[in-house]
């Protein structure tokens, strides 16, 4: 074999090495993947899981467990045709998500907070408002708090889903109006808190 061909080789098994795919736990959404400090989407990290692939587990606050998982596959009967899905071994209860990389992926332990806290409601509130939401009904699902970036300051992430329905999940037709998801993170800049939208739909 040519040098060069050996040298493609290696480098092309040290790049599928180095990635990291990640995977949501309640749907088996390969969400993407890791490497050398860069998000990889998810058609690129699926290309580095060839067979079994060995994953750690992980909570809200905690490793939890491993799975393995299988080749990803596109996801069928979806919203979103792109989407690629792994089939996996067990799933540990509390489980969020799973990723094969061997640093420590928790270096700061998130706290749960009570989601009835009326100083997160009121964000909340007035973060609808601010997109012309009328008077609208805040559900807050989920409140963490953690120090994001290692400086010291706790930020809050607010995830805030209400779609109207009996079991609260997305509707199959259209979302009755004043229907949003929403993940917005409070922290505070120059002594002022911040609310910014990370991710969401209205």
């Amino acid at each position: 074999m040519k040098p060069l061909v050996v040298l493609i080789l290696l480098s092309a098994t040290a790049i599928a090495a180095d990635l990291h795919p990640i995977v949501e736990m309640s749907t088996g959404y390969l969400f993407g993947g890791s490497a050398e400090g860069k998000w990889i989407k998810a058609e690129k990290a699926a290309k580095s899981m060839k067979g079994r692939t060995a994953f750690r587990v992980f909570g809200l606050s905690e490793e939890i467990g491993k799975t393995t998982g299988d080749k990803p596959k596109p996801a069928e009967a979806e919203v979103c045709s792109d989407l690629l899905k792994v089939s996996l071994s067990s799933k540990s209860k509390g489980a969020v998500i799973a990723l094969t990389a061997p640093w420590n992926a928790m270096p700061r332990k998130p706290e749960i907070l009570d989601p009835t806290q009326q100083i997160y409601v009121e964000a909340v509130r007035q973060f609808l408002e601010s997109r012309r939401m009328s008077e609208p009904k805040v559900k807050i699902t989920r409140i963490l708090r953690v120090d994001l970036n290692g400086d010291g300051e706790d930020e809050v992430l607010i995830n805030a889903t209400n779609y109207f329905t009996e079991d609260g999940d997305v509707p199959m037709d259209t979302a009755a109006p004043g229907s949003y998801s929403i993940v917005l993170l409070r922290r505070v800049v120059a002594g002022k808190v911040e609310t910014e939208l990370i991710a969401g739909e209205f």
